[in-house]
């Protein structure tokens, strides 16, 4: 063997040694960082680059080498579907199980919160409630519902403030049983809220047009679907009660629905005395003033704002509560008929 030959033989094994030890060495630094089986969360921005990544990745001690892992996206072609978001991600992960999350977006789930609002609710009722689950301040929720500065809900601009509503936000805020991240803010709950009183709207078939018939403006509808919510239980009866509301209003006469009067007394009263009928002076006092309350008095459910938008066609301008725990009503269309209706109600009752 001549020197040339055995020259070439010594590089030839120089550069075999070479390649091994750079295949061995590129081997491991591909596999798992470690057998732990230890979670970590690392959060992938919006718009986070397959190199930033790789880093992120090397940093939060989830690989071991962060320009193999590139080399490896840039080999198979991977990286251009990664999706943003928290994910949970252990040591003993292999490139190909990292890359599956991040591809199918496997993210942590957010902490929720849970919370339903019934049908009728007023915004005092909603403030109590959320505050003793823990979801609200109350204070703030009081006053966000006053003067909901801050959200840009674009239903919000159909319900312009007129200086007499005790709350911007009473009958708005849609009764439903929500999930949220936990530690959402009260804008945020509002916000949620105010879009689903939209989604159910739109629900409505023709909304628009019924209500450009009837002639009314948004915060009327809700107005008079919040006074149907509180007076009516039996389902069947909510377009008679929306059809007194309108024949009173058409007739100039006052409303004069107890209804009004509980929201201004802040609690349900089981009784109201002639006293109480009278001596609150507000523009909600339906006794005292004629024509539709500033606002809603509570947050109506989908049944009754159908039945503001289209109540049945009756000459009734009268109804009194039966005293057989049906929770029905008796109808009438003339004074005479009522007072004979309160004197069989009375009677059921003993």
């Amino acid at each position: 063997m001549n020197k040339f030959v055995r020259r070439l033989f010594t590089v030839l094994i120089v550069l075999l040694v070479i390649l091994g030890g750079t295949a061995v060495y590129t081997y491991n630094q591909m596999q798992p960082l470690s057998n732990s089986s230890a979670s970590v969360k690392v959060e992938i921005k919006s718009g986070a680059g397959t190199a930033r990544i790789a880093d992120l990745l090397k940093q939060e001690g989830l690989i071991k080498n962060s320009l193999m892992f590139k080399i490896y996206l840039k080999m198979k072609s991977e990286g251009d579907k990664f999706q943003a978001g928290v994910y949970e991600l252990s040591p003993s992960m292999t490139f190909d199980q990292i890359i599956g999350k991040l591809n199918s977006g496997d993210v942590v789930k957010a902490d929720m919160v849970h919370f339903t609002i019934p049908e009728g609710y007023t915004i005092k009722q909603m403030a109590d409630k959320l505050s003793q689950e823990g979801i609200v301040n109350k204070d703030h929720f009081l006053k966000l519902a006053k003067d909901p500065a801050g959200i840009t809900v674009p239903l919000l601009r159909e319900f312009p403030s007129n200086g007499k509503q005790i709350y911007r936000l009473e009958g708005l805020l849609f009764p439903e049983t929500y999930e949220l991240k936990k530690g959402s803010s009260e804008a945020d709950i509002m916000t949620r809220m105010l879009e689903e009183l939209q989604t159910k709207l739109d629900g409505i078939p023709d909304w628009k047009a019924k209500l450009e018939k009837r002639k009314l403006t948004l915060t009327e509808l809700m107005t008079v679907a919040s006074l149907i919510e509180r007076e009516v239980v039996v389902d069947a009866e909510r377009k008679k009660v929306a059809s007194v509301i309108y024949n009173r209003l058409e007739k100039g006469m006052k409303l004069e629905i107890d209804a009004t009067v509980q929201y201004l007394l802040g609690k349900p009263k089981e009784r109201l005395l002639n006293s109480d009928l009278r001596k609150k002076d507000s523009p909600y006092n339906t006794y005292l003033y004629k024509g539709l309350p500033p606002g809603p008095i509570a947050s109506p459910s989908v049944k009754s704002i159908e039945a503001a938008l289209e109540p049945e066609t009756t000459d009734y301008l009268f109804y009194v509560t039966k005293k057989d725990g049906s929770q029905e009503h008796l109808f009438a269309k003339t004074y005479a008929e009522h007072l004979k209706n309160i004197q069989k109600s009375n009677s059921i009752a003993k």
